[in-house]
C-alpha cells in the first residue's frame, strides 16, 4: 500500500514514515500543497493530510484532491476545533485525527478507510487459481484445493493464505501478516508466522505457491 504523507514538519514526517515502513507500508512525502497535487496518482491508496501547509490551507487542498480522486483522505492536524473537523469532512476527508495522536490508532484508521474504499468483490474475485489451476483458493468458502482435493488448513493458516491471496504476486511484509492475522503489532509472532507458513507448505505438498521474499515477507506466486 502506498501512503502519501502531506506534512511540512520534517521531524514529524520522518517519524511517521519510519513507523509506516515498519508496518509494511510504502510512503511518499509532500511538504506543501503543490507537491502533493503532483504526487496523487492511481498508485496512491491513502493520503495523510496536515492542514497547516506553507502554500495552501489544508482544507482547500483536501477539496482539490477530492475533486480529482476518490483516494481515502485522513486529515492529521493540531487543529482540534469541532468547526475544523466539520469543514474537513465536508471538504471530502474520510477521517480526522488530532495531534498528538497514538500511531497505532492512526494505523487502525488508515486500515479502516482503505477497507471502506475497496470495491465490492464479484464472485470471480473471490477465487484465485494458481499453477495452471492446480491450486484453487476460495476466499468465501475459506477453502484451499490442490488438484481438486480440499486441504485441511487451520483457521490461522487460511487467514495467512487469504491475506496473500488479496495481493497475488505482491510481497506482503511479515509485519502486515502478523497485524492482519493475529491483530497485533508485536514482532514476537514472527516465529509463529514462520511455523504456520511451513505447515501450509507441508499440507499443500510444497507446491511453491507461497514464496519467501528475503528481508520482506511472503508472496503468493501467480504462475
Amino acid at each position: 500500500m502506498r501512503v502519501l504523507i502531506v506534512e511540512d514538519d520534517e521531524r514529524v514526517a520522518a517519524a511517521l514514515e519510519a513507523f509506516l515502513a515498519r508496518s509494511g507500508y510504502a510512503t511518499v512525502r509532500a511538504s506543501d500543497g503543490a507537491q502533493a497535487l503532483t504526487l496523487v496518482d492511481a498508485d496512491t491508496e491513502v493520503v495523510l493530510l496536515d492542514l497547516g501547509l506553507p502554500d495552501v490551507d489544508g482544507i482547500d487542498l483536501c477539496r482539490r484532491i477530492r475533486g480529482r480522486s476518490d483516494v481515502p483522505i485522513v486529515i492529521v492536524t493540531a487543529r482540534n476545533q469541532v468547526a475544523e473537523r466539520i469543514k474537513g469532512l465536508r471538504a471530502g476527508a474520510d477521517d480526522f485525527v488530532v495531534k498528538p495522536y497514538d500511531v497505532h490508532e492512526l494505523l487502525a484508521r488508515i486500515e479502516a478507510v482503505t477497507r471502506r474504499s475497496r470495491p465490492l468483490r464479484t464472485e470471480a474475485d473471490t477465487r484465485v487459481l494458481l499453477h495452471d489451476g492446480s491450486v484453487h483458493i476460495d476466499l468465501v468458502a475459506r477453502e484451499v484445493r490442490v488438484d481438486g482435493a480440499v486441504v485441511g488448513l487451520t483457521r490461522k493458516e487460511f487467514d495467512i493464505v487469504g491475506v496473500l491471496a488479496r495481493y497475488p504476486g505482491v510481497a506482503v511484509p511479515k509485519e502486515r501478516l502478523i497485524r492482519e492475522v493475529w491483530n497485533t503489532d508485536w514482532r514476537g509472532f514472527g516465529h509463529s508466522l514462520e511455523v504456520h507458513v511451513a505447515a501450509i507448505r507441508r499440507k499443500t505438498g510444497d507446491r511453491g505457491f507461497i514464496e519467501t521474499v528475503r528481508g520482506v515477507g511472503y508472496r503468493l506466486a501467480e504462475s
